[in-house]
């Protein structure tokens, strides 16, 4: 009996502690993760040799804040994604979030910023990027967060200027 009343003292104090006047945090504004496995065969068309050896990842964290009704009303991304296994030439000099389902291209809706007068190169055969708070139309955002599987993350190389390596989005968190 008295590791009952224990038990049941300290989860009142958890919950206590979890009630403070504070301003306490909005789980609904944790950031959204997604994550895609990227590789050349998933371009549309798929590359062909040289630049089809290669592979990678990407994580994008959707910063958001959200009404009281949960809607999201702002937010931001965090993108990072890694690359091996290309060819020693090879560069990136764009990469962008895009509207589409597998199979199927669609235009920019977010990009990361890269640009080809700053590619990303190889160290030691591997390529990262990253970059935060990159501006995201709350639409944009909230349409990726209701179907992310109809949302594609790719990078592009001077070689493959349509894209060298693609993923769709995947939600992690």
């Amino acid at each position: 009996m008295k590791r009952s009343g224990v038990l049941l003292l300290c989860l009142c104090l958890l919950g206590a502690a979890g009630c403070s006047d504070d301003g306490p945090t909005n789980p609904s504004n944790l950031p959204i993760v997604m994550t895609a496995s990227l590789s050349p065969s998933n371009e549309v068309p798929a590359i062909a040799s040289p630049e089809n050896t290669g592979f990678g990842n990407v994580q994008i964290t959707f910063n958001v804040t959200r009404d009281s009704t949960g809607a999201i009303t702002a937010g931001t991304a965090d993108f990072l994604f890694q690359l091996t296994g290309f060819p020693s030439s090879t560069t990136i000099i764009a990469a962008h979030i895009h509207p589409g389902a597998a199979g199927v291209n669609g235009g920019v809706i977010v990009s990361t910023g890269l640009v080809a007068a700053t590619p990303v190169t190889q160290t030691n055969g591997v390529m990262t990027f990253s970059v935060s708070n990159v501006a995201v139309p709350t639409a944009t955002l909230q349409s990726i967060v209701n179907n992310p599987a109809g949302f594609y993350f790719n990078v592009h190389s001077p070689t493959n200027p349509g894209g060298v390596a693609r993923g769709q989005l995947n939600r992690a968190l």
